[in-house]
Formats: structure tokens, C-alpha cells, sequence
């Protein structure tokens, strides 16, 4: 998984080195701390733990005050989990965590971003915010790997040197959704299963380096 991370960020690097010879790419270098968010599983309840989230984006501008993003961003987290009832068969309070040890794992975000700019694109400040979706690969020690839908809004502020590089100072919120399990339900027809979900939301607060290859 980790090798195929790696080639992810080549061919980052291969598109930005291929857009020199356009006016509008950005390539951008993210860095910044997300918080924890806990997650009920019925009859057990986990949480992701806050973590450095780091990544990197190509970013687009199709009109002046307005681009378009891919990018790929890594957490690496703990995701322990505990039990609500207490299993006397195998000596397990509630409230145990069942994966004392074995907890570490990854979520990464590839995602497909919009940005809107406020204000003309002469000026050194300019407030933004955008939104985007796609898809995240959570990587757990027991389980491997799964891929699950995910999104994200943001909202922040682009200081713009006179050189080609840039600063964005911004919050986040980010989304996974993945499903657990199913649950069934009597109708006049029989029993209905319906897929269960959970959903982690966290918050962050980040910065990115951006080189504007116009300039």
C-alpha cells in the first residue's frame, strides 16, 4: 500500500513538471492537525484520533476567482476500539478495548476539489472556500484496507507573495462513511435488511504551500 502511495505522489510531481508551460496550474503542499472524532457501532464505539495530515495537490484555475483541485492527503492515526457489554465468557468488561496494541492505521484522501476566491486575483489577501468529494482508503492493522466515499469543505485565506510561491492558512472539515454491518426489519412482506453506516467527521486546521508555475 505504502509503495503505491509513493507512486501516487510521482505522478503528482510528473503532472506538475508537465504543466510548467501552462498559466494556470498550482501545485500545492499540504500540512496540518486534524482532531479526533468517535464513532458508535452498536455494541461498540471506537474512535480516530487527532493526527498531522499531510499531502499534495494540483491545482487548477479554469476562471480567474475560480479552480479546481486533485489531491492526496495521509493521517496517520490510532483507531482504538472498546466494547459497550461485557463478554464474561472471555473475561471482557465493558468498556475494554478489544485492540489494545494493535491500534495504528492510515486514512488517506484522494479527492476532487472546488475553490471559489473572493476579491480580485491582484490583491495579497484573498479569502476563499471550497468543497469536494471522493474517495478514502482506511488502513487498519486487522482488517487491511477498504475504500469508502468521503468528503470535504474548507474555508480560508491565500496570502500571495511577489514571488510564484504562495501561503493558504485554512479549516477543514472532512467525512468518511463506511458501512458496518446490516440490520433487518419486519414488514408485512418478511424481514428487510438495510445497510448500516457510520460516518467519522473531523476537524482540522492546516496550511499549504502553493508554487504558482504562471509566475
Amino acid at each position: 500500500m505504502k509503495k503505491n502511495h509513493l507512486l501516487f505522489v510521482v505522478f503528482f510531481f510528473s503532472l506538475a513538471v508537465s504543466a510548467q508551460s501552462s498559466k494556470s496550474f498550482l501545485l500545492n503542499l499540504y500540512g496540518g492537525y486534524t482532531f479526533s472524532d468517535n464513532v458508535d457501532y452498536g455494541n461498540s464505539y471506537g474512535s480516530v484520533e487527532d493526527g498531522f495530515e499531510y499531502g499534495i495537490g494540483l491545482e487548477y484555475f479554469f476562471m480567474e476567482n475560480s479552480s479546481i483541485e486533485l489531491k492526496y492527503n495521509r493521517l496517520d492515526t490510532s483507531m482504538p476500539l472498546y466494547t459497550n457489554v461485557a463478554i464474561p465468557s472471555r473475561g471482557i468488561a465493558a468498556g475494554t478495548q478489544l485492540n489494545a496494541g494493535d491500534d495504528k492505521g492510515a486514512i488517506n484522501y484522494i479527492l476532487a476539489d472546488y475553490t471559489y476566491y473572493f476579491g480580485p486575483s491582484t490583491q495579497n489577501l484573498q479569502p476563499f472556500l471550497g468543497a469536494g468529494a471522493g474517495v478514502s482508503i482506511l488502513e487498519t492493522p486487522n482488517s487491511g484496507s477498504g475504500t469508502y466515499f468521503a468528503w470535504e469543505v474548507k474555508g480560508g485565506v491565500k496570502i500571495k507573495t511577489s514571488s510564484p510561491l504562495s501561503i493558504n492558512l485554512h479549516a477543514y472539515l472532512q467525512s468518511m462513511s463506511a458501512a458496518v454491518g446490516n440490520s433487518y426489519y419486519w414488514t408485512y412482506y418478511g424481514p428487510v435488511g438495510v445497510t448500516d453506516y457510520v460516518s467519522t467527521y473531523q476537524f482540522g486546521l492546516g496550511a499549504s504551500l502553493s508554487y504558482d508555475f504562471s509566475k
